[in-house]
């Protein structure tokens, strides 16, 4: 087939009816899969050689900045930190990694001993819970929280980290407290601000109203040169939807992680945040390698692809359904990947390194049974589609290609 380019005619665009508010900055992205995501309940620690592949993938995406550990957690974390940021110096990849670490002198000087000795910098990810409920469990009050958030920007200062400041559960917190720590950290040389979304709370609504406050805080500071991060949790499910919200409000950098692994229902999954942003123009990243990023990030942590999930579930772009078949069939013989990559389906296949797959089963039309013995290059004859079409007809499901009666 050939590509005929997009028919702006055959599909009236209600998402696009009123203008959508674009980004005001470029998007850029902190992968967490190798740090949050694998606080994963059910998830298996990737190998090294895992954990390196899966960063090549994410500088061929343009993921550019991951957080590659929490070297504060022991020796055996600083190994694996070290390791791969020696990956990333020595394989050039276009990645300027972050680590995480509490704001506890212990936990920052693990980071800044491997960026001396790597010679690689690393930004310090320092994070301290900021919301009531937290605060009251903790015994901590303003003044305890504001001692550790700058015993740690002025020891990371001194250290030569450069510094994004995060509090835990932002989106739970009080402003009075959000505007003193985080006036704290702009006083203090931290070159970005991180609102997190910890417990999943946050809807649309809200990461709009916190990133707009966020803003808003920045720019009475007067620093021109800080950025803000947004992350988010899947809790009620609008992880993307968050981050989209995040980033027309104002945030430079969301966060998120492959196949969307990470504590309780998980984080933000980078993957179908990359697939919207593509679709919505936002973002001119080459994802078509973005399939070998999730399928590495399943087989690497032993977390299981669903069928149905989108884009890369093994059913997101199969169809045994006679009519639906039928139309993409009909696509096809017009010769246009285009259409055939849209007539029935929201997201197009090509632009992520896939294609449409017609099956065969007992919902199928007689056009199924016809297309896919040509596509597997058997001769097509009245006596072979009768038959073939009788099993898929007496079948309970899809037939895998094995199953098909195709020699008597």
């Amino acid at each position: 087939m050939t590509d005929a380019g997009p028919r702006d005619d055959l599909v009236y665009d209600w998402n696009t009816l009123h203008a959508v508010p674009r980004p005001p900055h470029p998007v850029e992205f902190d992968d967490e899969t190798l740090r949050d995501g694998l606080q994963c309940p059910s998830v298996r620690t990737p190998t090294i050689e895992q954990k390196i592949r899966l960063l090549h993938l994410m500088s061929e995406l343009g993921l550019r900045y991951p957080n590659i550990g929490l070297p504060g957690a022991g020796p055996h974390v600083v190994k694996t930190v070290t390791r791969l940021a020696e990956e990333i110096r020595d394989s050039k990849l276009r990645l300027e990694p972050n680590c995480a670490a509490r704001t506890l002198e212990t936990d920052i000087r693990p980071i800044a001993e491997i960026q001396q000795k790597v010679g690689l910098k690393i930004e310090a990810s320092t994070f301290i819970g900021s919301s009531q409920i937290r605060a009251y469990v903790e015994d901590w009050d303003l003044a305890t929280m504001l001692k550790h958030s700058v015993a740690a920007l002025k020891f990371a200062a001194k250290e030569g980290l450069q510094v994004m400041f995060v509090t835990e559960d932002t989106s739970r917190a009080h402003p009075k407290t959000l505007e003193a720590l985080y006036g704290a950290a702009l006083e203090h040389g931290a070159m970005r601000l991180c609102f997190c979304d910890t417990c999943g709370h946050a809807t649309p609504d809200g990461a709009r109203n916190l990133i707009r406050w966020a803003v808003e805080l920045v720019e009475k500071s007067g620093r021109k040169d800080v950025k803000i991060d947004w992350h988010g949790h899947m809790d009620r499910g609008l992880g993307v939807q968050n981050a989209i919200a995040a980033l027309q409000a104002g945030a430079h950098r969301v966060h998120a992680t492959g196949l969307g692994i990470g504590e309780r229902a998980g984080n933000c999954p980078m993957d179908i945040l990359l697939v919207n942003l593509k679709l919505l123009g936002w973002i001119d990243n080459d994802l078509r390698g973005l399939g070998d990023y999730v399928r590495l990030t399943s087989e690497a942590t032993g977390i299981p692809i669903p069928i149905g999930y989108p884009v890369f579930g093994r059913d997101a772009f199969e169809t045994g359904t006679g009519v639906h078949a039928a139309a993409v069939i009909k696509a096809m013989q017009k010769g246009e990947t285009w259409l055939a990559d849209r007539v029935y389906s929201g997201v197009p296949a090509g632009d992520f390194g896939l294609k449409q797959v017609i099956r065969v089963g007992p919902m199928s039309g007689k056009s199924n049974v016809v297309y896919w013995l040509k596509e597997h290059g058997y001769d097509v004859t009245d006596e072979r589609v009768e038959r073939l079409f009788l099993a898929a007809k007496n079948a309970s499901a899809l037939l895998e290609d094995e199953e098909l009666p195709v020699k008597k």
